[in-house]
């Protein structure tokens, strides 16, 4: 099945509307689709309203940044309850220090010669509490500091580089609990983009199953093909289920579009067989 199943839209760090995305999906021959923006559910209703509309099916989502490691990991929730509750105050709470991290990351690239960087990010910000590199790159990129998105982090948003500052996402076990008592199913997102050491990323995948944690994103934009045949291979080791998604942003920006992913490997438990009760059909 052509599902993509990871994408975002302009209410957090994506260029374009719920609506456009699922028109697009639509036209490049999706046939199931979730919408996952960072740390947040605002768009969903539309999202979900756009998709029944153009005939095609839809499962909620999102895209909950945790700390492991010391590193930033994106943790993927399909078919989430987008009322729940506790999923919603576990995404607010997560939000709330995205701000100070941003003044920091503006002071940061102030010491580096240049200045207004926070007020240039919040230009491309729709929703001010999911203020985040992406924001500051676009900034960059429209000053002639740099050529694309991908030279802004390189020079100045990783760790080592001027305008990287850290911070203390949810833990692990808070956020892939939070998915499952919302009803819905964990992935871990892009896990090739980690550089974890093998022990490192055998930690990540065993507590991740020890929480709940049911699903690994194998094809992705980000991935090689070699790449992805490694994580089919920890998908069968850890018994998980196989997602798809493009983490498609912008037009502009987005190494793949959505729709445009290669197949699972075979030999793989696809995601969506197991949230078959989750998918909201076209009207």
């Amino acid at each position: 099945m052509n599902a993509d199943l990871h994408c975002h839209s302009l209410v957090s760090d994506g260029t374009l509307e719920p609506e456009a995305l699922a028109a697009r999906a639509k036209a490049n021959g999706v046939a199931l689709w979730a919408l996952t923006d960072h740390d947040e559910l605002g768009g969903q209703s539309r999202a979900r309203a756009a998709a029944q509309a153009a005939g095609l099916p839809y499962l909620t989502g999102t895209e909950i940044s945790v700390s492991f490691a010391g590193t930033t990991v994106h943790i993927v929730g399909l078919g989430v309850d987008a009322d729940d509750p506790s999923l919603a105050a576990g995404l607010a709470a997560t939000r709330g220090g995205r701000e100070p991290r941003a003044r920091e990351m503006a002071a940061a690239l102030a010491k580096a010669g240049i200045a207004g960087a926070y007020e240039g990010a919040l230009k491309f910000v729709t929703n001010p509490d999911l203020i985040s590199r992406t924001h500051f790159a676009r900034f960059l990129v429209e000053s002639g500091v740099c050529s694309d998105t991908n030279e802004v982090f390189r020079r100045y948003l990783v760790e080592g580089k001027p305008g990287f500052v850290p911070h203390r996402w949810a833990q692990l076990g808070e956020a892939v609990g939070w998915i499952v008592g919302a009803g819905g199913l964990a992935v871990i997102a892009h896990p090739a983009r980690y550089k974890f050491t093998p022990n490192e990323e055998y930690a990540l995948f065993t507590e991740f199953k020890a929480h709940g944690g049911r699903g690994v994103e194998v094809v992705t934009g980000s991935h090689s093909a070699p790449e992805a045949l490694r994580y089919a291979d920890t998908a069968r080791e850890f018994d998980l289920l196989a997602s798809r998604g493009s983490d498609f942003h912008s037009p502009e920006e987005s190494r793949i579009d959505l729709g445009g992913l290669p197949p699972l490997p075979a030999g793989l438990t696809p995601v969506w067989e197991a949230l078959e009760a989750r998918i909201h059909a076209p009207d």
